[in-house]
């Protein structure tokens, strides 16, 4: 068996060295999805985001809070607490936080220490989702916020789900940026076998990276084929691009038509999927999906078909991906990975990563 030579080993051990992985810190400094907008209600909501542990709730006038989720006084958990008005009231000794996180009674005494309260953490609630900023506060920009129009338009139809991953979100956003995958991991449910073979672009621009798959032409699987009624032909076209937006949002959009047609007798059919994803720990990441699509919006049958057929899929990235986490905590300094040309853009997601996140690591280092 030819091994790599000791020159080529440590060359890539060099260039994974740039690359962000299950032990980079964590990118603080980034709107991330704490909720679905439906999760959260007049009952307490635990949720532990970037090592964090955060509680929310909405406000009686429909506001979606999210504080630190410790009472200062002796660590009991407000999640296990309940809410009064809009405030929270400690389960263990009383003390009272209102909805900004300050301290506003102590029962055991009359006068309420100042200055003393937990941490109340920016949310900004988008169409089905709550955003929230896990870092300084004073950097929340809600312009920062990738928004997604799509989610939003009346013309589209859209379905969420929510996957709990039992792995890295670095793992998950490379994943996500190279479909060759399909062809395998997903080879009985959304993958075809000409999938991997076939052309494709990438874009590699600064905290964005894409690759386009133009497989021309096809016989699409039925999650797409019944879908758009292109299930019969060989004919079909089906370009997929997916796309690393921010740390906590992949999207993979695409478009299918009958390539036998002449372009102007074509009918496109257009899909986009928000991977959201938002780190629990270095090991488990809580996976929020929206999927929508242009075409049929008014057939509940084919919501219900292509949702079951869509979660069955990303259910097999989350089983592949935890048996690869699971790999990872065995490897020793012996181990090494090879990269290919498809790689660039992953390759390009990680180091922009591992950049992000040791920028904010050295800059609080200082502070």
């Amino acid at each position: 068996m030819t091994r790599p030579s000791p020159k080529m080993i440590a060359s890539t051990r060099k260039a994974s060295s740039r690359m962000a992985d299950r032990n980079t810190p964590f990118i603080y400094n980034e709107w991330y999805v704490g909720a679905f907008s439906k999760e959260i209600q007049r009952e307490l909501l635990a949720r532990t985001l970037l090592g964090k542990r955060v509680v929310f709730y909405r406000t009686e006038s429909g506001s979606p809070v999210a504080l630190e989720d410790r009472c200062p006084h002796r660590s009991f958990p407000l999640s296990e607490s309940h809410l009064e008005g809009d405030t929270i009231v400690c389960g263990y000794h009383g003390f009272r936080y209102d909805s900004q996180g300050d301290l506003i009674e102590v029962p055991s005494q009359k006068e309420c220490p100042r200055g003393v309260g937990i941490h109340r953490y920016p949310v900004v609630e988008k169409g089905q989702v709550v955003w929230i900023w896990m870092g300084d506060p004073e950097l929340a920009d809600e312009s920062r916020i990738p928004r997604q129009s799509w989610m939003e338009d009346e013309n589209w139809e859209c379905s969420s789900g929510y996957l709990y991953h039992k792995g890295n979100y670095v793992s998950m956003h490379e994943n996500l940026m190279d479909l060759t995958h399909l062809s395998y991991l997903h080879a009985d449910t959304i993958g075809t076998p000409d999938y991997a073979r076939a052309p494709y672009e990438v874009q590699l621009d600064e905290g964005n990276y894409k690759l386009t798959r133009n497989v021309v032409p096809t016989t699409l699987s039925p999650v797409w084929g019944k879908s758009t009624g292109l299930n019969d032909r060989d004919t079909a076209a089906r370009i997929i691009t997916s796309e690393f937006i921010s740390p906590g949002l992949h999207r993979v959009s695409g478009k299918f038509y009958d390539s036998a047609l002449p372009e102007e007798q074509r009918e496109e059919f257009q899909i986009c999927t928000a991977h959201i994803l938002t780190p629990e720990t270095h090991s488990t990441m809580h996976y929020f999906l929206v999927h929508g699509r242009d075409f049929a919006t008014q057939d509940e049958e084919i919501t219900e078909f292509m949702h079951e057929q869509l979660f069955a899929a990303f259910h097999e990235d989350v089983v592949g991906l935890g048996i690869l986490e699971e790999r990872l905590e065995e490897h020793d300094e012996s181990v090494y990975e090879v990269s290919v040309a498809s790689d660039a853009p992953a390759i390009a997601t990680r180091t922009y990563l591992k950049k992000r996140a040791m920028e904010e690591h050295d800059a609080e280092a200082v502070s």
